[in-house]
């Protein structure tokens, strides 16, 4: 089994996770926060096994709920819900098209966090919400849906240049000798 994606996929979590909560220069220029969570959930989905799209959603719900002021694992229902949704339709969706990728990014964008919002007001927290909160969620889609095709295409070109590729052979071998009679 090849582990350098899964490891990769959990790194790059861990790395966004961080630099939203520690460098605020896009939270400051924008007003909101893109999170990058649910652009990875949409490419764990697609290329990898559902024990990743499990741990992703488990790790990376649990990290960047230790770093924000949401309840510890408000975050991984709606990111698993999310993969799952991907995952089960994963033999329909045209993995490689740039424009599937781009609504899947913007669909995954927009569904965690108003997930999120809903959980929190059923938990009854008293989450501040606004014509602010509008602003934040469109950019937070539009940015984590823009970001989806770079995952793909980081991640893509990452696995191509780290892991072993078989190259196949052909049934016809160069040191093979070849008897042709007279006839």
């Amino acid at each position: 089994m090849n582990w350098i994606n899964p490891i990769l996929i959990l790194l790059t979590a861990f790395i966004a996770v961080f630099l939203e909560a520690a460098f605020g220069g896009i939270r400051n220029l924008l007003g909101a926060q893109i999170d990058l969570l649910p652009a990875l959930m949409v490419y764990a989905s697609l290329s990898s096994g559902f024990a990743m799209v499990i741990v992703l959603a488990l790790l990376g719900g649990f990290w960047f709920d230790s770093l924000s002021a949401n309840p510890l694992g408000i975050s991984v229902l709606p990111l698993l819900l999310v993969g799952i949704l991907i995952y089960a339709r994963r033999g329909l969706i045209l993995r490689e098209q740039r424009f599937a990728q781009l609504v899947l990014g913007f669909g995954a964008s927009a569904v965690t966090p108003a997930l999120t919002i809903l959980l929190l007001l059923s938990t009854r927290q008293a989450p501040i919400l606004g014509w602010g909160t509008l602003w934040q969620w469109l950019v937070m889609t539009l940015g984590g849906g823009l970001l989806t095709p770079v995952c793909f295409r980081l991640f893509d070109g990452l696995n191509h240049a780290l892991s072993y590729r078989p190259i196949s052979e052909t049934s016809f071998r160069p040191d093979r000798e070849i008897r042709r009679s007279r006839k």
